[in-house]
């Protein structure tokens, strides 16, 4: 009798087993249909290329000097606007304007050229140049400025068609030199020294908001703001400065002007 009752657990017991052991069997090899494919020994269709180790591309702005400053680019030219800044209010005529300042760029990117970001190359390329030379850095202080900002810093009439709209003009001042501006504007013309076509520069003898008449060449039009001209919210600091505004297109052959369209409908908003 207790034999009996001891194969009947024992068979209870595989029968479980075996059925625990089926419910293990993955789906998706229960469903697999098809016939082994038998190759012979290094047979391929094709032949695979072994895969070649590249180095991942660097950032623009990881991109160090010769002088170990960081790079300039297109990104150092963003709107300085801030909401943060705030209301000035100006008289215009009898009635009493309130100007806010623009968001920067929580609002907006910079010009664009053929659906990209733009900033005109001569201007990075002579920042660049300027530290390499100099072993000293670039402080920019006004790169572009959306209408909105341009107006909250100067609402001057001369100031609304500013080239700083379209990416074509760059205010700065150079770190360990600020009280050296025109040794900075030599060196700016010496950039230009090797091309004959850019070589000559000549003073603009016309009125002007700077008391130092500016230079100018094919390319290039330089103003030197002394310490007590040409004050603003981007330029608030006590050092002179300097202005580069872009008067040639060398990759288009044409004039540089600021235009309505250019300055108020060629940036993505946000």
């Amino acid at each position: 009798m207790r034999n009996r009752v001891l194969a009947g657990i024992l068979c209870l017991l595989l029968a479980s087993c075996g059925s625990g052991s089926e419910e293990q069997i993955p789906q998706a090899r229960k469903l697999q249909k098809g016939e082994y494919i038998y190759r012979k020994k290094g047979e391929s269709h094709f032949a695979t290329p072994s895969p070649e180790h590249k180095p991942l591309p660097t950032y623009p702005w990881e991109k160090p000097t010769t002088k170990g400053f960081p790079y300039i680019t297109k990104e150092h030219f963003r709107c300085k606007g801030c909401q943060g800044n705030p209301p000035r209010f100006v008289q215009n005529g009898k009635e009493t304007e309130r100007l806010t300042d623009c968001l920067g760029t929580q609002k907006h990117g910079l010009p664009l050229r053929d659906g990209k970001e733009f900033i005109y190359p001569v201007l990075t390329e002579l920042m660049n140049y300027l530290q390499e030379t100099l072993g000293k850095q670039v402080m920019i202080t006004s790169g572009h400025r959306c209408p909105e900002h341009n107006t909250y810093i100067d609402s001057s009439k001369e100031n609304q068609t500013s080239k700083h709209q379209i990416g074509a003009e760059v205010s700065f001042y150079v770190v360990g030199a600020e009280e050296e501006p025109l040794a900075i504007v030599e060196q700016l013309m010496a950039y230009y020294k090797k091309n004959k076509e850019y070589a000559t520069f000549l003073r603009y003898e016309k009125e002007t908001d700077v008391s130092t008449p500016p230079w100018y060449n094919k390319e290039i039009y330089i103003k030197l703001y002394k310490a007590h001209e040409g004050r603003n919210l981007d330029n608030h600091h006590s050092y002179p400065y300097i202005s580069i505004q872009v008067r040639h297109d060398r990759d288009l052959n044409q004039k540089v002007t600021y235009s309505w369209d250019q300055a108020t409908r060629n940036y993505h908003r946000r």
